[in-house]
Parts: structure tokens; C-alpha cells; sequence
């Protein structure tokens, strides 16, 4: 995700601008030479500028920073990555997404695909998204998966900035992996999305979020789930392992270090032995 937080001045390059906002895909593709990870492709577009920042060993990371305010109502904005066999893959992003109320009350849409090829590895780890009052996004992420790729995919959701409510937020998570489904979940904030600040969604918490973590090492049913947090406190959660070799944490929390808090112990957890 990018941080779109600049005027909405800044010049467009590829992307194109009509009635209905800014249309405009950013497009990352990673692969292993035979040494270690290049970057054949790091192509930004409108809102996104790729950043390439110095390998971790054989980890080629990619920062995602803003060029303009967005998304706004009527904007289209996409970000495929792709990682080919035996690549690793950092993404990160420089600061949070901010949708925002737009000219329009049409939806933006931020579609973002990812794909990670046999023995490859993706780490996925954007800043946290922000629902703004009057805002509309609906907002994709599908990754296709080989059988022995992986993943780990960090996803955060701030409802509201301080003193307002929740934006309309609808988004959408779904992993494949060999082509088969492993994971989807839609979940709507907001009005007029029935009963999402009710108990049995996120309550009087203004931040959600959730760790994904798929790797072929882990044992199926092997992980008992594990409640992260304390009932009554500032952040709870659950960390608990799907039909397949990965875990899932699903948190919410009052404020977004609470959140970042509980998926980081999330992650400790699932990565130790």
C-alpha cells in the first residue's frame, strides 16, 4: 500500500485522469538470477512511486511511497507484484494509506494482486490503511500461491483518525494456493454495512488487523490456537491455524500500536519452532 498524502497537484506520468478519478497500476516483478533476487520490473504509476531499497542478503525489498492525496472517491488504483521461482521479496510502504472523500461518491478501488512462484518468498508489509469520515474504498487483495511458496502478509485497518468516525470500507482477502482456496473473507466497515461496530465485529475499537502466515513447513492442525492479549484490555486477539499449512491472527484493538503490538507477537509466535 502507499502513502498518499501529498497536493493532488503532483503530475500524472502513465496514469490517466478522467471523470471518474485516476486510473492507474504499479507493477513490481522479482526474480532469482541464479545468485540472488533482481528487480526486472519496478514500474510506479500515478499515486506510486517504487522505491528500491538495499537487499538483506538475498531479500530484494521495494518501498512504496505517495505522490498525491488519494485514494479519492472514483479512483481506480491497482499494485500487482509478482515473484518468480526461488525470489524473495520484501514490500513495504514509507507511511499509511489515507482514503479520503473524494469530488464524487463513487467508490475508489485498490486492487492489489500478488503472486509467488515455486520456492519464492513474499513478505508483504504495508503501513496501516486510514478510513477517513466521508470516505468510500473498496479495496482487493488476491495472491495465487505455488505449493511450496511463501508468505507472510500483514493487513491493518485504522477506522477513523482521531475524534471521527469510520469512513465506508469494504475489503477483500483472498489467497489461493496450488489453485486452491485457502483463505477468503470480506468484511465491510462503516455505514451502511450493518452491525460492524457491534460486538461481534470490532465493538468500540477503531483499529483491526490480521498476520498471515503460509509457509510448507508448518504441520496442519499441528499449532493450537492461542489467544494474544487480555480480555478487557486495549488490543485482543486470536492466533489460530487454517486447513493448510498456515496460520492466521485476527486482531482489533483501540489505537493502531496496540494493533502493530498484538501482530508482532502474532509473528514471533508463528515463526517459532
Amino acid at each position: 500500500m502507499s502513502t498518499l498524502a501529498d497536493d493532488r497537484t503532483t503530475p500524472l506520468t502513465a496514469a490517466s485522469s478522467d471523470a471518474c478519478g485516476v486510473v492507474a497500476t504499479a507493477r513490481v516483478r522479482a526474480a532469482h538470477n541464479g545468485r540472488t533476487t533482481i528487480l526486472p520490473l519496478l514500474s510506479g504509476d500515478g499515486p506510486f512511486h517504487l522505491q528500491r531499497l538495499r537487499p538483506r542478503g538475498d531479500l530484494a525489498r521495494v518501498d512504496v511511497i505517495g505522490a498525491m492525496s488519494g485514494p479519492l472517491g472514483g479512483d481506480r488504483l491497482a499494485l500487482h507484484t509478482d515473484v518468480g521461482p526461488r525470489a524473495r521479496l520484501r514490500i513495504t510502504s514509507a507511511a499509511s494509506t489515507i482514503a479520503l472523500r473524494g469530488p464524487t461518491e463513487d467508490a475508489a478501488t485498490y486492487d492489489i494482486r500478488l503472486t509467488v512462484g515455486d520456492d519464492a518468498t513474499l513478505h508483504w508489509l504495508p503501513r496501516p490503511l486510514i478510513s477517513t469520515a466521508g470516505s468510500n474504498l473498496r479495496q482487493t487483495c488476491t495472491v495465487d500461491l505455488a505449493l511450496t511458496a511463501r508468505l507472510i502478509l500483514r493487513d491493518e485497518q485504522v477506522l477513523g483518525r482521531t475524534g471521527e468516525t469510520s469512513g465506508r470500507l469494504s475489503t477483500r482477502l483472498t489467497v489461493r494456493r496450488a489453485g486452491r482456496p485457502l483463505l477468503d473473507q470480506h468484511t465491510g466497515y462503516g455505514d451502511p454495512h450493518p452491525a460492524w461496530d457491534g460486538p461481534a465485529v470490532v465493538g468500540a475499537h477503531r483499529a483491526c488487523g490480521q498476520l498471515l502466515v503460509v509457509d510448507p513447513s508448518l504441520t496442519p492442525g499441528a499449532f493450537p490456537p492461542v489467544l494474544l492479549g487480555d480480555p478487557g484490555t486495549e488490543a485482543q486477539g486470536v492466533l489460530a491455524p487454517l486447513a493448510g499449512p498456515a496460520l492466521l491472527a485476527t486482531v482489533v484493538a483501540d489505537t493502531a500500536t496496540g494493533l502493530r503490538r498484538l501482530l508482532d507477537e502474532a509473528l514471533r509466535r508463528a515463526l517459532t519452532p
